[in-house]
């Protein structure tokens, strides 16, 4: 539960049925404990248990007081204060004053008036008077959880021993209670990592055209699914001291991470993490990965690498805010646990696309060495055996005949020359598209002012084959020379989306833009290219509104 949340519970006779005991005695003692023991979520038993307790010991005001992490009150549940009350009051207690005498010396307390006592903080200014006390912790295990604060015991007396007593074992029942309650919760979100897991490395292995979505989307779609947070990211560090690259943001201010260098990555340097484990990151060391805008919003971010792109590192990142859930130890383990699955499914992907580039290639090289000690052996034999016949032929027009043959069959074996060459030369880089695509607009980009915004989507690394990859590199090329020379843009978005049937490559700047009277040379080719693979290139362009290129290219 996140710091200074509260939660306003309504009048405690209505948490019970109309015919239950009246306030205090065993008989509402037993209907406080069937009431806290009904499975409906920790926060709703938390909200009972105060219930229960008020209505116990006939106070007119209670509380419950959750201790955080570090050591003060970090979740804050009322009964008997109405919402004006509460806004007039403002920021609730943290744990000063007797509250924070519960938290240190966690044993029952009971005053006649806790204005009086040493330790008393005082009040602010809008918070009703109070003056006869009862506090009892509540323990899990041997943990203190927090403690219930009752006051002003309805007719203006004190609380009694008999209504400690029966406070002391309502608390006792209540952390039994919660105890379950959080063992129940830790299962169920357990289970939810290891089915979303699951799932994922399902969809992973997926090697359908219908896929729709790449692999790191499919990761970060699963993983928000299973840790419910508010925001997913899925980060990749090109170079050890370079920022980091946003490929994938799901969630709560994503538009305005997705596609952009989002920090310096420092605190993934500073944090010791072994492969596949993960870590918390707040304070600083969430504001160097997050930009210092968003890093305001959000609390506290999980994160663990996940199996690289290449040499590029990669990690998934999830995000909470101050209103959702801590991370847990259960969350932790099961975010490592989620992360070495889909790593495995990610490195068994990529071994299969290895595969079949390696049968891809093998058989270039062998139809390169057949057309090189056959096919081209035999023309150069057929070549010679034709010239040999010049000794037995008189005239100029057959001598001339057989002279224009055999030039023919020496072009010809040039021409397989060079297509022996091309196969074996057209070899894959290694790399997956999308790297190679974020390297070429940092290498073109590189010491300009220009903040380059790019978008992935799709199968890219799977569905677009070399030729046409080669295509969108040389078009995306061009395309950022020319923002770069003509355009006098601050920010250049590339967005590269695998579909079904074709994969589209728009380029987009908020630069000058241009009157479309003539076509200049660089766009021509772009042009050229396009149609050379049955694709087409749109460009729409106009004085002070920047420009855009979309180019269509089929996948087949």
């Amino acid at each position: 539960m996140s710091p200074a949340r509260t939660t306003q519970v309504a009048d405690p006779d209505d948490e019970f049925p109309a015919d239950s005991a009246p306030p205090g005695g065993i008989d509402h003692l037993l209907a406080g404990f069937a009431a806290i023991a009904e499975n409906q979520g920790l926060q709703t038993v938390l909200e009972r248990v105060v219930s229960a307790a008020c209505r116990l010991v006939d106070a007119r005001f209670a509380a419950l007081g959750v201790i955080g992490p570090d050591g003060i009150l970090s979740h804050f549940i009322t009964v008997g204060l109405d919402e004006d009350q509460i806004s007039r009051i403002g920021e609730l207690p943290v744990g000063h004053g007797v509250l924070g005498l519960l938290i240190t010396e966690p044993k029952p307390l009971r005053l006649h008036d806790l204005r009086k006592h040493p330790s008393s903080f005082g009040f602010p200014a809008g918070h009703p008077q109070m003056t006869s006390f009862l506090g009892v912790p509540i323990r899990v295990r041997d943990t203190v959880f927090g403690n219930l604060y009752l006051t002003e015991k309805n007719g203006g007396g004190d609380f009694s021993q008999s209504d400690e007593d029966l406070t002391v074992a309502l608390a006792a029942a209540a952390g039994v209670a919660i105890e379950n309650m959080r063992l129940f919760e830790a299962e169920t979100r357990r289970s939810r990592w290891l089915e979303c897991g699951q799932d994922a490395v399902r969809a992973l292995l997926n090697t359908s055209p219908e896929r729709s979505l790449s692999d790191v989307e499919l990761v970060a779609e699963h993983a928000k699914e299973a840790s419910g947070s508010s925001l997913v990211l899925i980060l990749t560090r090109m170079e050890p001291e370079e920022s980091l690259y946003c490929e994938v943001a799901l969630g709560l201010h994503s538009d305005s991470l997705r596609g952009r260098l989002v920090g310096d990555g420092s605190a993934l340097r500073k944090v010791m993490l072994p492969y596949r484990d993960t870590a918390v990151l707040n304070g600083d060391l969430l504001h160097n990965v997050l930009p210092a805008t968003e890093a305001d919003l959000f609390d506290a971010a999980m994160y663990t690498r996940i199996s690289d792109r290449g040499n590029h590192a990669r990690f998934l990142v999830i995000v909470r805010t101050r209103e959702d859930p801590p991370f847990s130890p259960v969350d932790q383990r099961m975010v490592a646990a989620f992360a070495s699955q889909i790593s495995t499914a990610l490195e068994l992907t990529q071994m299969q696309i290895q595969r079949e580039q390696d049968a891809v290639f093998g058989d270039r090289d062998r139809i390169a060495r057949d057309l090189h000690d056959l096919v081209i052996q035999r023309m150069f034999a057929a070549g010679l055996s034709i010239q040999s016949l010049r000794k037995y032929v008189v005239g100029e027009e057959p001598l001339a005949r057989i002279a224009s043959v055999t030039t023919e069959l020496d072009a010809t074996i040039g021409e397989l020359r060079d297509t022996i060459y091309s196969l074996q030369s057209d070899t894959h880089s290694g790399d997956a598209l999308s790297s190679r695509i974020l390297a070429l607009v940092r290498r073109v980009l590189d010491g300009s002012e220009v903040e380059p915004v790019i978008h992935f989507s799709g199968p890219l690394d799977t569905a677009v084959r070399e030729a046409t990859a080669t295509q969108l590199k040389a078009i995306l090329s061009e395309s950022l020379s020319n923002a770069l020379q003509h355009s006098e843009a601050t920010t250049v978005t590339v967005a590269l989306i695998a579909g079904k049937q074709s994969v589209n490559l728009r380029i987009s700047d908020n630069g000058q833009g241009f009157e479309q009277k003539g076509r200049r040379s660089g766009l021509r080719n772009m042009q050229h290219r396009a149609e050379a693979l049955g694709g087409t290139v749109t460009i729409t362009s106009a004085l002070g509104q920047g420009t855009t290129i979309d180019v269509t290219l089929p996948l087949g």
